[in-house]
């Protein structure tokens, strides 16, 4: 057992070894199918330019008959690896389409509700160290792990959020500082989201063995903002900032630019409103729950995608250095529920569906993993 200074979080962060269940395919990490062979599955055809725009009228579709898919995270090789969220599975997909094939079983997954397995990230120095990271409910927490594909013994590296049926968070990406990022939920406790002392309701910055990073707000403490009810997407653009989207209760989604100790006001404020005197930073855009709902997010170029999951459509949002332009509406009721938006390492952009997560109108096919060409 190891203590983790958190400042004020007074977490113990256990690093232990995970009793092994279920775990990666023999000899480690799937091959790809080849494309057009029977079993191979979907397979993709449109070429990308890296740097260009994602063409949303030439969609592919890359995977299907994918449970509950949550995170979503490339591989060096372009292949992607995808959570399902209740089965505690990781699934490799080709990056040239095909059928999913599980390489992990994160063991200790308890789903219940909107909790599970979440949010995935691969290490930026996955060939030499080979990390993958997963963002998981225990039956005691939320907690982050890493692990190998040919390891059954994942390592804690954070634990000690509260978890609940909802309000988990659970998405975690690496920063281009290096550093690892986590958005959490208030898990139904609203007054933990302006607590510094509870990593809930909180956007944490980590090093990638789960100590806070240097240079945070406070001096020993994880936590990088603040006053947040359930942050579900976290992305950067060419510039290095950081926009992160967020559940409203009842009135207004969000999408926020996060700067260092920053305030986002819940449970005090939902949406645009009182500041408090510059206490509380407002978003740069809102919806209502009804149209969004949003979940994950990612750029490419100039242009932020979110997608939404109540709202069942995919939010494109331009940015520009003064802030954003007027949000609109793409594949709306098209695929229904989106939950995961990520940039391939071609540049082309992949949505994953969330009609299997409880939710959702399931139809033929889902859930099903969609690729749209940069041009």
């Amino acid at each position: 057992m190891r203590r983790n200074v958190k400042g004020g979080l007074c977490a113990v962060v256990l690093v232990m070894a995970l009793a092994a269940c279920g775990g990666a395919e023999p000899g480690g990490p799937a091959g790809t199918a080849p494309a057009g062979t029977p079993g191979a599955g979907p397979s993709v055809t449109g070429t990308s330019e890296p740097g260009g725009a994602p063409d949303l009228g030439a969609v592919e579709e890359v995977s299907r008959d994918i449970k509950a898919p949550w995170g979503l995270a490339f591989l060096p090789s372009g292949d992607a690896l995808v959570a399902e969220r209740d089965s505690g599975k990781v699934v490799q997909v080709p990056a040239g389409g095909g059928a999913a094939r599980e390489v992990y079983r994160v063991p200790g997954v308890h789903a219940e509700g909107e909790g599970g397995l979440l949010g995935l990230a691969v290490s930026p120095s996955y060939a030499a160290d080979g990390y993958v990271y997963a963002y998981l409910t225990t039956e005691s927490d939320n907690r982050i792990v890493r692990f190998r594909l040919d390891d059954r013994t994942p390592q804690v590296v954070f634990d000690g959020i509260a978890s609940a049926s909802f309000h988990d968070g659970g998405r975690i990406a690496f920063g281009p500082d290096g550093m690892l990022y986590a958005g959490t939920g208030d898990a139904g406790e609203s007054s933990s989201a302006q607590d510094p002392a509870s990593p809930n309701g909180k956007i944490l910055r980590l090093t990638p063995e789960g100590e806070p990073a240097p240079g945070n707000p406070t001096p020993g403490s994880p936590m990088y903002s603040l006053g947040h009810r359930n942050v579900q997407g976290l992305a950067w653009d060419g510039q290095g900032r950081l926009f992160a989207t967020e559940f409203g209760q009842d009135t207004y989604d969000e999408v926020n630019l996060i700067e260092p100790g920053r305030n986002y006001g819940w449970p005090e404020v939902e949406g645009k409103g009182d500041t408090d005197g510059g206490r509380f930073t407002d978003p740069l855009v809102t919806w209502s729950t009804a149209e969004a709902s949003p979940s994950g997010a990612a750029i490419a170029g100039n242009t932020l995608y979110v997608a939404a999951l109540r709202g069942e459509r995919l939010w494109t949002v331009p940015l520009d250095d003064g802030g954003t332009g007027a949000p609109r509406a793409e594949l709306e009721g098209r695929y229904g529920r989106l939950r995961t938006v990520a940039v391939a390492p071609d540049g082309a952009l992949w949505v994953t569906t969330s009609n299997t997560d409880g939710r959702g109108e399931v139809r033929e096919g889902d859930d099903r993993i969609l690729r749209y060409p940069a041009r």
